[in-house]
């Protein structure tokens, strides 16, 4: 797989932005942002709406997705390309969900909203429509998600690659620091997991990494990118970003997204637990 099979850059979405077949679609942490300004014709997705199951933990499940994408005017066939701001982070996250209900056809819009502000390109606040689709979704694709049994038994035997920051990752913090310190009830990390924070995978305009650096990142941080491997964070949305570098970028097969990740974990009973970095 190569870069132009996952990664579209901003001169191509400029060049596409009318095109009927292809959906460039808005996903952020700030789920306001896209009502202040958004790109020519990009539709938008509400992570904490839109894919998650309004009663329990979970995503909605296939029919919810089908009825989702149908209602934003996706096609089976139709070209997703997605974006938000900080770095994709939860542009990466709709990716990773999207892949999950096996829609092939969706890419990243390298460097996001951030690479596409600082070359300052338009930005409009009309809000598109679309017609209405008969979208097909996939069942659940189970190779790239993980669940908690899955992460204890890969303590010493997998690769575990918490994404989250130094501070969460030893034990200081429950979240980023911007938000409440809250939803899960011991801090901490995953005993044998390595700590590489899911925003060394991008340049400082928000596109990412070279593939030989981000290669030497992973290797330089003891990973072997031979081994199975389980990427976590909070909630799966900066470890979805590194599932992305890992398995859409550079090709390592048998990489999951836990995305019950720390705010799960964290809160079970009786599992093992580490504080302290792991340097």
């Amino acid at each position: 797989m190569s870069r132009a099979d996952v990664l579209v850059d901003a001169d191509w979405v400029e060049a596409h932005i009318d095109d009927p077949q292809v959906a460039i679609v808005e996903v952020d942490e700030d789920t306001s942002a896209y009502e202040k300004n958004h790109i020519k014709n990009a539709i938008r997705i509400d992570w904490t709406k839109d894919l998650q199951d309004p009663v329990r933990r979970d995503f909605v499940d296939q029919a919810g997705f089908e009825k989702l994408l149908s209602e934003k005017g996706i096609a089976n066939d139709t070209l997703v390309v997605l974006y938000g701001g900080n770095n994709n982070w939860f542009a990466s996250y709709a990716y990773w969900y999207f892949k999950l209900y096996g829609h092939e056809n969706v890419k990243l819009l390298d460097g996001g909203r951030k690479k596409w502000e600082l070359d300052s390109r338009d930005l409009t606040d009309v809000v598109p429509t679309r017609p209405a689709t008969a979208y097909v979704a996939k069942p659940q694709d189970a190779s790239i998600r993980a669940f908690r049994d899955d992460v204890v038994a890969a303590i010493g035997n997998q690769n575990i690659v918490d994404v989250r920051s130094p501070d969460e990752f030893s034990g200081k913090l429950l979240a980023p620091a911007h938000l409440p310190q809250e939803q899960s009830q011991r801090p901490g990390h995953v005993p044998s997991s390595r700590n590489i924070p899911w925003s060394k995978n991008a340049n400082d305009d928000g596109t990412f990494k070279s593939d030989e650096a981000l290669k030497a990142l992973y290797e330089d941080e003891q990973v072997d990118l031979s081994k199975d491997t389980i990427a976590l964070c909070r909630i799966g949305e900066r470890s979805a970003l590194t599932w992305f570098v890992l398995h859409e970028l550079l090709g390592v097969e048998n990489v999951k997204n836990y995305d019950g990740s720390w705010t799960e974990y964290g809160s079970l009973v009786g599992v093992p637990i580490e504080l302290g970095s792991n340097k």
